[in-house]
């Protein structure tokens, strides 16, 4: 039975990209076993509430499962149940009812101001392997490079993230003539029924990013999707990214994990995730830049394969604590 003696947290700020922010939760129980957990850009009310609170709700508290654990934080949840497999010996994937050993990764590409270049993008991560390309596209740069994509790759597995970018499902339905695989994320999340309309407008399968199993329901009953992009860290709790998993299994639709964010911890939270049954599209672990990671070994793709980490216990990776302290922002210990 675990009881943590020791709690540390790291602010981090990270060199890349919108989401600059990463929260670290080390657990450190009587025995001396270590658990890790990371929140990616956390709210400014996160780290005042962990100070506070965080102490009083886990030192010297025993408890038999990580569910059981008042955590409230993905971070802290998730360096429970880092410890607590680490205790039994057995990978988190396999905890938490994960079963493949290697996944199909995607590859993310940016806009590029040049579509010939967004073409020689393409041809670079194809020849590394790479079998699943996602363009990242914008109002204005969406049906012009998609095509110029198809027409190089006419065998190529295509997705589309359109990051919450569009307002109307006639901006998109163009799109559905050039053989799209997945169009991620298309309207703002609360928007239901749009989603709902360009789902019923087009081949493609409209993907969805939620935040709660409450609102996935949402997408269930209107049928508004076909997929759901299942991110770890978007949720309280590994147990509720189990349920969301379930309940869209249950409906019919594809899962793909996704979370290339943070100094890896999160990342080797989505692989695990992804070995679920019910996540049948690739992951996307692609971004940031691999050396930014904190982590060993570092969590990404080979030849577009991501090894599961079926071998080792907890999340498989070990953290660069003398690294993390030399960069961290803030700290406490408790």
């Amino acid at each position: 039975m675990p009881r943590v003696r020791e709690l540390e947290v790291f602010r981090l700020n990270l060199p890349y990209g919108r989401r600059s922010e990463s929260l670290l939760v080390k657990l450190t129980d009587h025995g001396g076993m270590v658990g890790w957990g990371e929140t990616i850009s956390p709210a400014a009310k996160t780290w005042a509430g962990l100070e506070e609170s965080l102490a009083a709700r886990l030192i010297g508290v025993d408890w038999e499962h990580p569910d059981s654990v008042d955590s409230r934080d993905s971070a802290v949840d998730m360096a429970c149940w880092d410890l607590w497999t680490r205790m039994r010996g057995v990978p988190l994937a396999e905890a938490i009812g994960g079963t493949r050993t290697s996944l199909v990764a995607t590859i993310r590409l940016s806009p590029d101001p040049s579509v010939e270049s967004l073409v020689a993008r393409v041809n670079q991560q194809v020849c590394a392997g790479y079998g699943h390309v996602t363009l990242d596209i914008r109002p204005g740069f969406d049906v012009e490079p998609v095509r110029a994509v198809r027409q190089a790759y006419p065998a190529l597995t295509l997705a589309v993230d359109c990051d919450g970018t569009y307002t109307s499902p006639e901006q998109l339905v163009a799109l559905d003539s050039y053989g799209l695989e997945v169009i991620e994320r298309p309207f703002a999340v609360d928007d239901v029924y749009l989603h709902a309309t360009l789902q019923d407008q087009v081949a493609a399968a409209v993907a969805v990013e939620v935040r709660s199993t409450a609102q996935l329901d949402e997408y269930l009953t209107l049928r508004a999707a076909r997929v759901l992009l299942l991110r770890p860290t978007a949720f309280p709790a590994l147990s509720e990214v189990r349920r969301a998993h379930d309940r869209a299994v249950a409906a019919g639709w594809d899962i793909q994990c996704t979370g290339g964010q943070g100094a890896g911890l999160a990342r080797a939270a989505t692989v695990a995730v992804a070995s679920l049954p019910g996540c049948t599209l690739p992951c996307d672990v692609t971004q940031p830049p691999r050396n930014n990671q904190f982590v060993t070994p570092i969590v990404g793709a080979n030849a577009g394969v991501i090894a599961v980490p079926f071998t080792q216990p907890g999340l498989g990776h070990t953290i660069d604590e003398t690294r993390l302290r030399r960069l961290a922002k803030d700290t406490f210990r408790a």
